[in-house]
């Protein structure tokens, strides 16, 4: 990994202290993301090898040793003081630089997908050559946290070198796959002194209005049962597969008796064997529970565990829920979306070149032609606009209804404990679906890295916002404390769950 000299100022940091000298420490907005974006460009070759190593070495939910390691390493060399094993999870960790004023936290993730090997570049499907794992990182993780330390590191030098108050903290999180990393950070009081928050995810088109998320649970049932030759004595036993067979069946008459936004998913992780002539002995379901609030998640999930228990009655098996973990809807914050917003405007889009456009073009023939104008219509996007990377900012429009996603994302528990914002940043494709191996190939292309530095800069001008304009930083919190007093949070990991399931590093 590059190393840079953390202590010789760069020539933008020369630039910051000019521009102080001479104006009086006095800048207007314009003049400071100037500057922001400046120290941005600087450091941006390193967090971009960064950023394709991780894609190089993807790991899966608590697994993200390497991830973790090269993050610390290079916030490190910008004088951020670690903390390690944040809230007891060994590749959780948060980085801090700063003192006095504000806590503003810059929010990152690292974590890849299952089965998702992808060669880089590849219009086709080609697992890469050199993964060994068969991970990849379908949701554009690398980017992510490469991105938000990136920002991280663009405000503490712009701390360092204005002689400001106020510290920026980097949350290195783990598992937002179906792991839930952040609600256990939350759970453990990890974001107790936050005053608020900023993050971002590459997607295919820019956007600065939050999409509203789902709350989920995903739970794991194991079934016990007893083993026997299924042709000789198929009576003597009791057969964990059934077991689990009878559960997806009790599910899918549940589906008709759900709210349309709610999503129930479910993967058989263990089927007991490959024998036919086997009784199976154990067998276990991994399933995804989700409704628009965690109220709703909580009543579907116990409707879900009733046939769970009723398909352990019905095979004399044994039940075992194991809780992998859970997140809370989204909660928005306006104030802060607004001053996003007015940032992002003045930074302008993802500057994409026509090399960028060819490139991503030939991903576009992976989808129907019908796919892609619905996908151009559900996101505003003219219809006579056919480029393949999205370079226009929308307009922010407060009264338009938000969209509600029937995703999930556990950046919805930071926002219940403290204001959150987010950047959307085209980085890929059109169209490009997340968890497929068409995302995985593009996470490397200088279109993603170029989504990255895009999304780093407003981040990095948001957070000093926050951390040198009081009036905004007040507004964003008595909205916030207004909507939680009106509904309280709730923990959607369940009482006694105290810590995740932590899986054994594979990569």
């Amino acid at each position: 990994m590059t190393v840079i000299d953390s202590v010789a100022p760069s020539p933008e940091e020369k630039s910051v202290r000019s521009s102080q000298d001479s104006a009086g420490n006095k800048f207007d907005r314009a003049e400071r993301l100037e500057v922001i974006a400046s120290i941005t460009n600087h450091h941006l070759p390193v967090f971009t090898e960064l950023s394709d190593a991780i894609w190089d070495h993807p790991q899966l939910r608590w697994e993200e040793s390497d991830a973790v390691e090269r993050q610390i390493a290079l916030a490190e060399q910008h004088g951020f003081k670690i903390t390690r094993e944040l809230g007891g999870i060994p590749t959780a960790f948060s980085a801090e630089y700063g003192s006095g004023g504000p806590v503003i936290a810059v929010l990152g993730e690292f974590d890849a997908l299952a089965g998702l090997s992808q060669a880089s570049g590849s219009a086709s499907r080609t697992p890469d050559p050199g993964n060994t794992t068969g991970h990849g990182h379908g949701c554009g993780h690398h980017l992510l946290g490469a991105g938000s330390l990136l920002a991280a590191v663009t405000v503490a030098e712009y701390l360092r070198t204005s002689g400001l108050p106020g510290r920026v903290r980097y949350y290195g999180c783990p598992a937002e796959e179906a792991g839930s990393g952040k609600a256990y950070l939350v759970k453990a009081g990890a974001f107790d002194d936050v005053d608020a928050a900023v993050t971002w995810h590459p997607i295919p088109n820019t956007s600065t209005r939050q999409w509203l998320s789902l709350a989920n649970i995903n739970p794991v049932f194991h079934f016990r049962g007893v083993a026997a030759h299924a042709g000789g004595a198929p009576h003597m036993g009791r057969s964990a597969l059934d077991a689990v067979e009878l559960l997806n069946v009790g599910v899918n008459f549940l589906r008709e008796h759900m709210l349309d936004s709610s999503r129930i998913h479910y993967a058989i992780t263990d089927a007991g064997g490959e024998s036919p002539n086997v009784v199976q002995s154990q067998a276990s379901v991994y399933y995804l529970v989700r409704a628009r609030t965690v109220r709703e998640m909580q009543e579907l999930y116990e409707r879900v565990l009733k046939v769970a228990r009723g398909a352990a009655l019905m095979t004399e098996t044994e039940l075992t829920v194991e809780i992998q973990g859970a997140t809370a809807e989204l909660l928005p914050n306006e104030v802060l979306e607004r001053a996003i917003h007015e940032i992002t405007e003045l930074i302008g889009p993802v500057p994409f070149n026509e090399a960028d456009q060819a490139v991503a073009q030939k991903f576009l023939t992976q989808y129907p032609e019908s796919e892609i104008t619905a996908v151009r219509q559900r996101f505003g996007i003219d219809r006579f606009d056919t480029k393949a990377l999205h370079d226009l900012l929308p307009a922010l429009n407060p009264s338009m209804p938000r969209h509600q996603e029937t995703g999930s994302t556990d950046v919805g528990d930071v926002s219940w404990v403290t204001p959150t914002v987010q950047i959307f940043s085209a980085s890929m494709a059109i169209g490009t679906q997340a968890h497929s191996w068409q995302w995985v190939a593009q996470g490397k292309l200088p279109a993603a890295h170029k989504g990255m530095a895009h999304a780093a800069k407003v981040m990095a001008s948001t957070a000093v916002e926050l951390l040198t304009d009081e009036p905004l930083l007040a507004a964003a919190k008595a909205e916030h404390l207004e909507a939680t007093t009106l509904t309280p949070f709730i923990s959607p990991i369940p009482d006694g769950v105290l810590a995740p399931p932590l899986r054994t590093n594979d990569a």
